[in-house]
């Protein structure tokens, strides 16, 4: 199934389908009214909406046309998001850039933060800044998973059944602001402004052999000013799971359902040929390599894309296209 959401009947929407060619979406709010609501209540909806996708899917006269300007994120709204780094190639060059070390026990705790989920936006929202300052806007391609309720101190052994739904997600960085923050000791607020969704969200069956239950495989293609940043396989060079990310989250307390967990930016072992899933990451290795960073952070009027695709070159959940806007 792809669940999305439109903007109607308040802040978290109306819950809807999206059928596998993006041509038709149909409402189910008389399934469960949001996205939220259906996480919440999984065991009882996900029947009744498996049933409604069948439908959507057998008869083309079910629905109304795709129409991407009237979704919100899938999830407008998360009680949590947590941002981690499995990728750890990508922290490491971002590190080794400044002359830092991975920290000692990277490879054997994951590292993890508190995002803002409040507000999540659509696919094609812009990226709304004030005008009047160099914020070093960037983005990171990432891949995340929407979860049921995880109990604390759920295993790593058990920790895939409580995912409900993947989604890409792109978890916007202000570079000029975040390591000023960092330096103060007490994390992240400014430099992590909203970050966006997919235009839907997809039940991990969906992709057959591509999820191997704790990671995603296939094609993730960034773009950045039209331009070719990465083109990476989230499943690959990675030290962690999803699996080891919720057992890391759940270890001192309970997950709620319709936790969004990030897997952090996706980066390669081998970024000369594959790319980058973030643009700090390019001038990391620009750095490393000649002294002096080349490529620049995105600025008002320029636009990004994220985009999953299968084997046949078919779209999974909808391209992300956000341009940056000054206000």
């Amino acid at each position: 199934m792809r669940l999305t959401t439109i903007r109607s009947g308040g802040r978290d929407g109306t819950l809807a389908l999206v059928d596998r060619s993006f041509s038709r979406m149909l409402a189910v709010a008389e399934i469960a009214p949001t996205l939220q609501a259906a996480l919440d209540d999984w065991a009882t909806v996900e029947g009744p909406l498996r049933t409604a996708d069948e439908r959507l899917h057998a008869d083309p006269s079910v629905g109304t046309p795709y129409d991407g300007a009237r979704l919100a994120a899938p999830l407008p709204r998360t009680y949590q998001f947590l941002d981690a780094g499995i990728y750890l190639r990508h922290m490491w060059a971002i590190r080794a850039a400044r002359g830092d070390d991975l920290p000692a026990d990277a490879y054997q705790t994951p590292l993890m933060y508190q995002g803002p989920g409040d507000p999540l936006l659509a696919a094609t929202d812009p990226i709304r800044l004030p005008a009047g300052e160099d914020w070093g806007v960037d983005i990171e391609a990432e891949v995340g998973v929407l979860t049921g309720d995880v109990p604390m101190g759920t295993s790593a052994a058990r920790a895939g059944r409580h995912i409900r739904l993947l989604v890409l997600l792109n978890d916007v960085s202000l570079r000029a602001v975040a390591p000023k923050e960092v330096a103060r000791g007490f994390g992240f607020l400014h430099g992590k402004p909203a970050s966006s969704l997919s235009p839907v969200a997809v039940t991990p069956d969906e992709f057959g052999a591509a999820w191997d239950g704790s990671l995603l495989h296939g094609r993730y293609v960034v773009s950045v000013r039209g331009a070719r940043l990465g083109d990476l396989d989230p499943g690959e060079d990675t030290s962690f799971t999803f699996a080891d990310l919720l057992a890391h989250a759940a270890r001192t307390r309970d997950l709620r359902a319709g936790t969004l967990v990030g897997a952090g930016a996706l980066a390669s072992v081998d970024p000369g040929t594959r790319g980058y899933g973030c643009i700090a990451e390019a001038r990391a290795y620009e750095q490393l390599e000649t002294g002096s960073p080349r490529t620049p952070f995105l600025q008002a009027g320029e636009s990004c894309r994220l985009e999953m695709l299968d084997a046949s070159g078919a779209s999974l959940f909808g391209a992300i296209q956000q341009t940056v806007e000054a206000v």
